[in-house]
């Protein structure tokens, strides 16, 4: 276990200042990102001191095509211990897992430093309540659009987890589905109350 005199004296140790603009907690929608590139830039801001969340990471791309990457999924799968299965190595099947554990072997993790920095990090298929609100950012020198070729093929994390034998691809995609409807009903409602208190404000003007 992780005490508080530790966690302090570690955070006393790190002089690596954050590149995000140095907030306490930020939130990254993983959405059409590359995902070595975008691991690596969440590894380095997890180990200087940032509590980072990535949202949809049902929504990662994998340079290369589906047949591909499913028979380095397949090799993947046969990685497990003579003795007993149980012990490892895990092989998670959901694209959020999938992307952590791509993060973890970017950080020592074996270390305290890197215990800590793996507790600062969350990950999310969707979007859930708590982050739907927040200001969600990108990593542009992480997105396939800036950083591809875009003749090149891509495999998209959320497929290849469902052939893996993730079983939760429709309920992500029918609450996003409900989530966008209901962001979109908020900026009507927005923007009506804008228009109500201009024609108030001219109303006031006139009178």
């Amino acid at each position: 276990m992780i005490d508080d005199n530790q966690a302090r004296a570690s955070s006393k140790r790190n002089t690596h200042q954050p590149t995000w603009g140095g907030l306490t907690t930020i939130v990254v929608d993983a959405n059409g990102h590359l995902l070595g590139r975008l691991a690596a830039k969440v590894a380095k801001e997890l180990l200087s001191g940032q509590k980072v969340t990535v949202v949809r990471c049902e929504g990662i791309l994998i340079s290369g095509p589906m047949r591909r990457n499913l028979l380095k999924w397949d090799a993947f799968m046969n990685l497990t211990m003579n003795t007993n299965h149980a012990r490892g190595p895990r092989h998670y099947r959901t694209p959020s897992m999938m992307f952590w554990r791509t993060v973890r072997g970017m950080l020592p993790h074996k270390t305290f430093r890197g215990a800590l920095a793996l507790r600062r990090f969350k990950v999310f298929e969707g979007i859930p309540a708590p982050y739907n609100t927040q200001k969600k950012m990108c990593v542009p020198s992480a997105l396939k659009s800036l950083t591809l070729n875009p003749i090149r093929k891509v495999t998209v994390l959320g497929e290849l987890a469902s052939k893996a034998g993730w079983k939760h691809k429709d309920v992500v995609q029918r609450l996003e589905a409900q989530r966008k409807e209901n962001d979109v009903a908020y900026h009507r409602k927005q923007a009506l109350l804008r228009y109500y208190k201009r024609q108030a404000a001219k109303k006031v003007g006139t009178a």
